[in-house]
């Protein structure tokens, strides 16, 4: 118990804090999550793991299905998804009742998993999430895959660093002087009545990338994006787009807009939270010559409608200083992105995970 002992001088009661256990420590647990401070290469820092509940919900399913006739959990799963199933083409039989039901809790807890740092099962969750309506065996059969690679690889933590990445930003393209003439107005949205900002300025950066036509049955893109807060992984995202783009600058385009919208958000959040900015533009890396060339290049135009208003909104973001943007060209390819939109080898995804997990 904590007495706020600020109230004796105006003779009002005392402030009184209950804190859990009687005491104030370091938090062990949020949500699910496991935390802890380690330390990765000399620096000490916060980690989250998702292991405690992985674990719990692997065993939970293990003991649902033990003695079911029908429905068993592969032994071993390298990846979380068979690298030729298509979930849009699936067309085994749909699941009864009972069956419609768990498959429905089942992409609950993955979901969740996702959100406490799970971000290696987050494209192929945000895939069979779309068919919660009317799931079919084979959906279910990927989904109790899923948890065969959680039980795999149960361990998977994210560092939460504060240093600065090491990224040459000089190369990013920004011109605001150029887009004045078109976008004067064009100023970042400050928040009112935000609180004095406190402790080590953070920058934003961000990767995002659009797989085109990925849905075989519909051929709309899938749209994935990650944003970090310096080296500290904060915002996740893989989600299907909501129009058919005819070519794949469109879908980039869509994907692009979506990212940027979020990086707005998160933003004007943490100024709300007293926490200050670095100076200068977030960074966004993209591997599409075609989007970076067009929503930095003042002379280029654009006029289908969507993709116009996806165009007009990031150039304007670029005119505000919000953001910058860069096509990524380095001989690795190290394209973050490309794990939440496309479903990977082994190999592949050890090397695009190992970058910012552990």
């Amino acid at each position: 118990m904590y007495v706020d002992e600020s109230q004796r001088s105006d003779g009002r009661n005392w402030k009184v804090f209950k804190f859990k256990k009687g005491k104030i420590e370091p938090p062990e647990s949020y949500l699910g999550a496991r935390l802890r401070k380690k330390t990765l290469d000399g620096h000490d820092m916060w980690t989250m793991s998702s292991y405690d509940y992985v674990v719990a919900a692997v065993k939970n399913v293990k003991e649902t299905l033990k003695d079911s006739p029908k429905w068993k959990m592969p032994k071993n799963a390298p990846t979380p998804m068979t690298s030729a199933y298509e979930p849009e083409m699936d067309g085994s039989s749909e699941l009864g009742r009972e069956d419609h039901t768990y498959f429905q809790e089942l992409i609950g807890i993955l979901r969740w998993a996702t959100e406490i740092g799970r971000v290696d099962i987050l494209l192929e969750v945000s895939l069979l999430s779309q068919y919660q309506a009317a799931p079919r065996e084979g959906h279910m059969e990927q989904a109790l895959r899923i948890f065969a690679f959680l039980d795999t690889f149960p361990k998977l933590t994210l560092y939460y660093d504060w240093r600065t990445p090491n990224i040459d930003y000089s190369k990013l393209r920004s011109s605001r002087e150029d887009f004045e003439a078109y976008y004067r107005d064009a100023t970042e949205e400050m928040p009112h009545n935000t609180p004095k900002p406190r402790g080590r300025s953070v920058g934003s950066t961000a990767w995002v990338d659009a797989s085109h036509g990925a849905n075989k049955k519909t051929r709309k893109s899938h749209t994935g994006y990650i944003i970090f807060l310096n080296r500290a992984p904060i915002f996740w995202h893989s989600k299907r787009q909501n129009t058919v783009e005819a070519s794949t600058f469109g879908s980039e385009f869509i994907a692009l807009k979506s990212c940027i919208e979020a990086i707005m958000h998160l933003r004007f959040k943490l100024r709300m939270f007293g926490i200050p900015l670095e100076e200068g533009p977030s960074h966004v890396f993209c591997d599409n010559k075609s989007v970076v060339t067009n929503s930095t290049m003042v002379e280029s135009t654009l006029n289908k409608k969507h993709n116009s208003i996806a165009y007009h909104y990031t150039r304007w973001k670029c005119q505000r200083g919000c953001r910058s943007c860069r096509r990524i060209v380095d001989c690795r390819n190290v394209e973050l992105a490309d794990a939440f939109t496309k479903r990977l080898t082994l190999e592949r995804r050890g090397r695009l995970f190992g970058e910012w997990t552990y």
